[in-house]
C-alpha cells in the first residue's frame, strides 16, 4: 500500500513534524531530486519521511561539512562538485547543499 505526495504534502509534512531537518528551500530540491529518481529510473518511491531524515542532511556551507565528517581526505575537498567523488550531492542554494549521509 503506498501513498502519494504532492510536493506541498512533502513539505508540510516535514514543517509539522521535523520542522529543523531541512530548510524550505532544502525541502523543495530534495523533493524535486526524488521525483527527479523516479522518472529516471522508473522506480516509485514510497514515502518515508523519517527514512529520508537519516539518509539526507542538509549543509549550509562546505565548512559545517567538514565540521561533521572530520577524516583528512574531506578536509580536503575545496568545492561541492568535490563530494560528488564520495556522495549524491543535492545543490540548495549559493554555498548550501544537501548529501546522502555515508
Amino acid at each position: 500500500m503506498k501513498t502519494n505526495v504532492n510536493e506541498y504534502e512533502f513539505k508540510r509534512w516535514f514543517e509539522i513534524n521535523r520542522p529543523n531537518s531541512f530548510s524550505r528551500v532544502g525541502l523543495q530540491a530534495l523533493f524535486e531530486d526524488l521525483e527527479q529518481y523516479e522518472q529516471d529510473t522508473g522506480h516509485e518511491l514510497e514515502f518515508d519521511p523519517i527514512a529520508l531524515c537519516c539518509e539526507y542532511t542538509e549543509y549550509e556551507d562546505l565548512d559545517e561539512f567538514k565540521s561533521n565528517y572530520t577524516c583528512k581526505e574531506y578536509q580536503d575537498i575545496v568545492d561541492i562538485d568535490g563530494l560528488h567523488d564520495y556522495t549524491h550531492t543535492i545543490p540548495v542554494g549559493k554555498d548550501s547543499f544537501i548529501i546522502q549521509n555515508f
